[in-house]
C-alpha cells in the first residue's frame, strides 16, 4: 500500500543530505554505466566478427589443393595437388545426405571486361549453380547461374553491383552483352554481397562454359562443401575427405600441406565460445563493480541509521513495528540505488547509441548495442542491489532498543 508519509520522510531526508545521497548513488550508477558500456562493446565486437562471416555460409568446409611436404610411395615432396571435378563427385558420395559440394575456379589473369566503349577489370569466378548459397549472394535483378546454363554451356554472366554501376550506370544490364577477355557473355543477373566491395566486383560464369572457353579440362580451384553437420561431425568429415583425396591423389594422409581444409563451422563455434566467455567476464567485472557500490551504499545507510538512532527509538517507543522500520530503511536504499542505477543505464545506452551512430564502423567492431533482455536484467540487478544494500542497516535499526536509543547522544 502507498504510504505517503513514509515517502515524504524519505524525500525530506534525501533533500537534507544532497551531497551524501549523490555520492552514495554515484557508485551504483557508475557500476551500471560501466556494465552497459562493457556489454555493448562486447556486442559490437561480436557483431563485427559475425559480419566478417556474413558473406560466406558458416556451415562450409573449403577444400583447397596444396603442395606435398612429405614423400610418399617413392614420390618426392613438392608435388602440387590439383583438385579435379571428379573429386567433387567422390566427396558427394562420401558425405551422402550430410551435405553437397560446389565448384569454384578463379581466373587469375588480367581480365578486361568491356561494354560498348567502357573497359574495366574485374574478377572472374567460374562456379556451379549452388555456389550462390555458399557466398550468400543476394540477387537484385535477374537470376544466378542455373543448371540449364551448365548443361548447355551458355555464355552467361551474373555481375556484382559495382560491376553494374561501373559498366552500365543507370542502364538496365539484364540481356545486354559484355565482353569478357573479348568473349561475349549475356548478363542474366545482378547480385549484392555483404562481404564488401571486393565481393561485388566479381563476375560469375558457369563452370561448364569456362571448361571450354578457358580450357580448364576438369581442373577445380576449390571445393566448398555445404553441410548440415554439427562441429564434431564436421571434424570427422574433414578427416574423411582428406583421406579420400590422399587415396585419389597419392599423398600421405598425414601430410599437413598437401590439401588445406578450412572448416568455417569450427571457426564460427570458436568465436561463439570466445564471445560467451567475454560476456561472462564482462558480467563478472560489472557485478563486482556494482557490489563495490552496494558496499558503499550499505555503509552510508549504516551511518544514516546511526544518526537517526534516537528517532528510531522514539518510533519504536510509540508502537512502530520492526517491520515498518526495516521497510523504511530498505525503501530509502532501493530508491537511491534504483534511481542512480537507472540514470547510469540510460546514460550508458545513450553513449552506445551515439557511438553506433557517429563513430565509423570498423571491420571487427560494429553497432555496439544492449538488447532488451540485458536492460531488464540490469534493472533487476538494481532492485536487488538496493534491497541488499539496505538489508543489514535495516536489521540493525530494527534491533535498536528504545531505552538505549533515547539515552544516545
Amino acid at each position: 500500500m502507498f504510504d505517503r508519509d513514509k515517502w515524504l520522510e524519505i524525500i525530506s531526508t534525501i533533500q537534507q543530505n544532497k551531497l551524501r545521497t549523490f555520492l552514495t548513488g554515484f557508485s551504483v550508477g557508475w557500476g551500471i554505466f560501466m556494465l552497459i558500456i562493457l556489454l555493448g562493446s562486447g556486442k559490437g565486437l561480436q557483431n563485427g566478427v559475425e559480419n566478417e562471416f556474413a558473406d560466406d555460409a558458416v556451415n562450409t568446409l573449403w577444400v583447397n589443393g596444396g603442395m606435398t611436404s612429405l614423400s610418399y610411395k617413392g614420390m618426392q615432396a613438392g608435388r602440387w595437388i590439383q583438385l579435379k571435378k571428379s573429386d567433387t563427385e567422390d566427396i558427394d558420395k562420401l558425405i551422402d545426405s550430410m551435405g553437397n559440394t560446389s565448384i569454384r575456379y578463379d581466373i587469375w589473369q588480367q581480365n578486361t571486361i568491356s561494354y560498348k566503349n567502357k573497359y574495366l577489370s574485374y574478377d572472374i569466378k567460374c562456379v556451379t549453380p549452388n555456389y550462390g548459397e555458399v557466398e550468400k549472394v543476394t540477387i537484385q535483378q535477374g537470376r544466378f547461374v542455373n543448371e540449364h546454363d551448365m548443361r548447355d554451356n551458355r555464355k552467361v554472366a551474373c555481375i556484382g553491383r559495382l560491376v553494374k554501376s561501373g559498366l552500365f550506370g543507370n542502364i538496365n544490364p539484364i540481356g545486354e552483352m559484355i565482353f569478357v577477355n573479348e568473349i561475349p557473355f549475356k548478363v542474366i543477373g545482378v547480385f549484392d554481397d555483404k562481404g564488401g566491395d571486393r565481393d561485388i566486383r566479381r563476375i560469375y560464369i558457369p563452370y561448364s562454359t569456362a571448361q571450354i572457353v578457358y580450357s580448364l579440362q576438369n581442373r577445380v580451384g576449390r571445393i566448398p562443401i555445404q553441410t548440415n553437420a554439427n562441429l564434431e561431425q564436421s571434424l570427422e568429415m574433414e578427416k574423411a575427405v582428406k583421406q579420400l583425396l590422399a587415396r585419389t591423389h597419392d599423398f600421405d594422409p598425414n601430410d599437413p600441406r598437401a590439401v588445406h581444409i578450412w572448416n568455417t563451422i569450427e571457426d564460427f563455434m570458436e568465436f561463439n565460445n570466445l564471445f560467451s566467455m567475454i560476456r561472462k567476464f564482462i558480467w563478472f567485472i560489472g557485478i563486482m563493480t556494482i557490489i563495490a557500490g552496494i558496499v558503499g551504499v550499505s555503509n552510508i545507510m549504516i551511518i544514516i541509521v546511526k544518526e537517526r538512532t534516537k528517532e528510531i527509538g522514539i518510533r519504536k517507543a510509540i508502537g512502530a513495528s520492526p517491520g515498518s522500520i526495516i521497510g523504511l530503511i530498505m525503501l530509502e536504499s532501493v530508491l537511491i540505488t534504483s534511481f542512480a542505477g537507472y540514470v547510469g543505464l540510460v546514460v550508458g545506452t545513450f553513449v552506445l547509441e551515439a557511438i553506433s551512430k557517429y563513430v565509423p564502423a570498423l571491420d571487427y567492431f560494429k553497432n555496439p548495442e544492449v538488447d532488451i533482455q540485458t536492460a531488464l536484467t540490469a534493472t533487476a540487478v538494481l532492485v536487488v542491489s538496493g534491497a541488499l544494500a539496505g538489508l543489514w542497516p535495516a536489521m540493525k535499526a530494527a534491533n535498536v532498543k528504545p531505552i538505549e536509543a533515547l539515552r544516545d547522544e
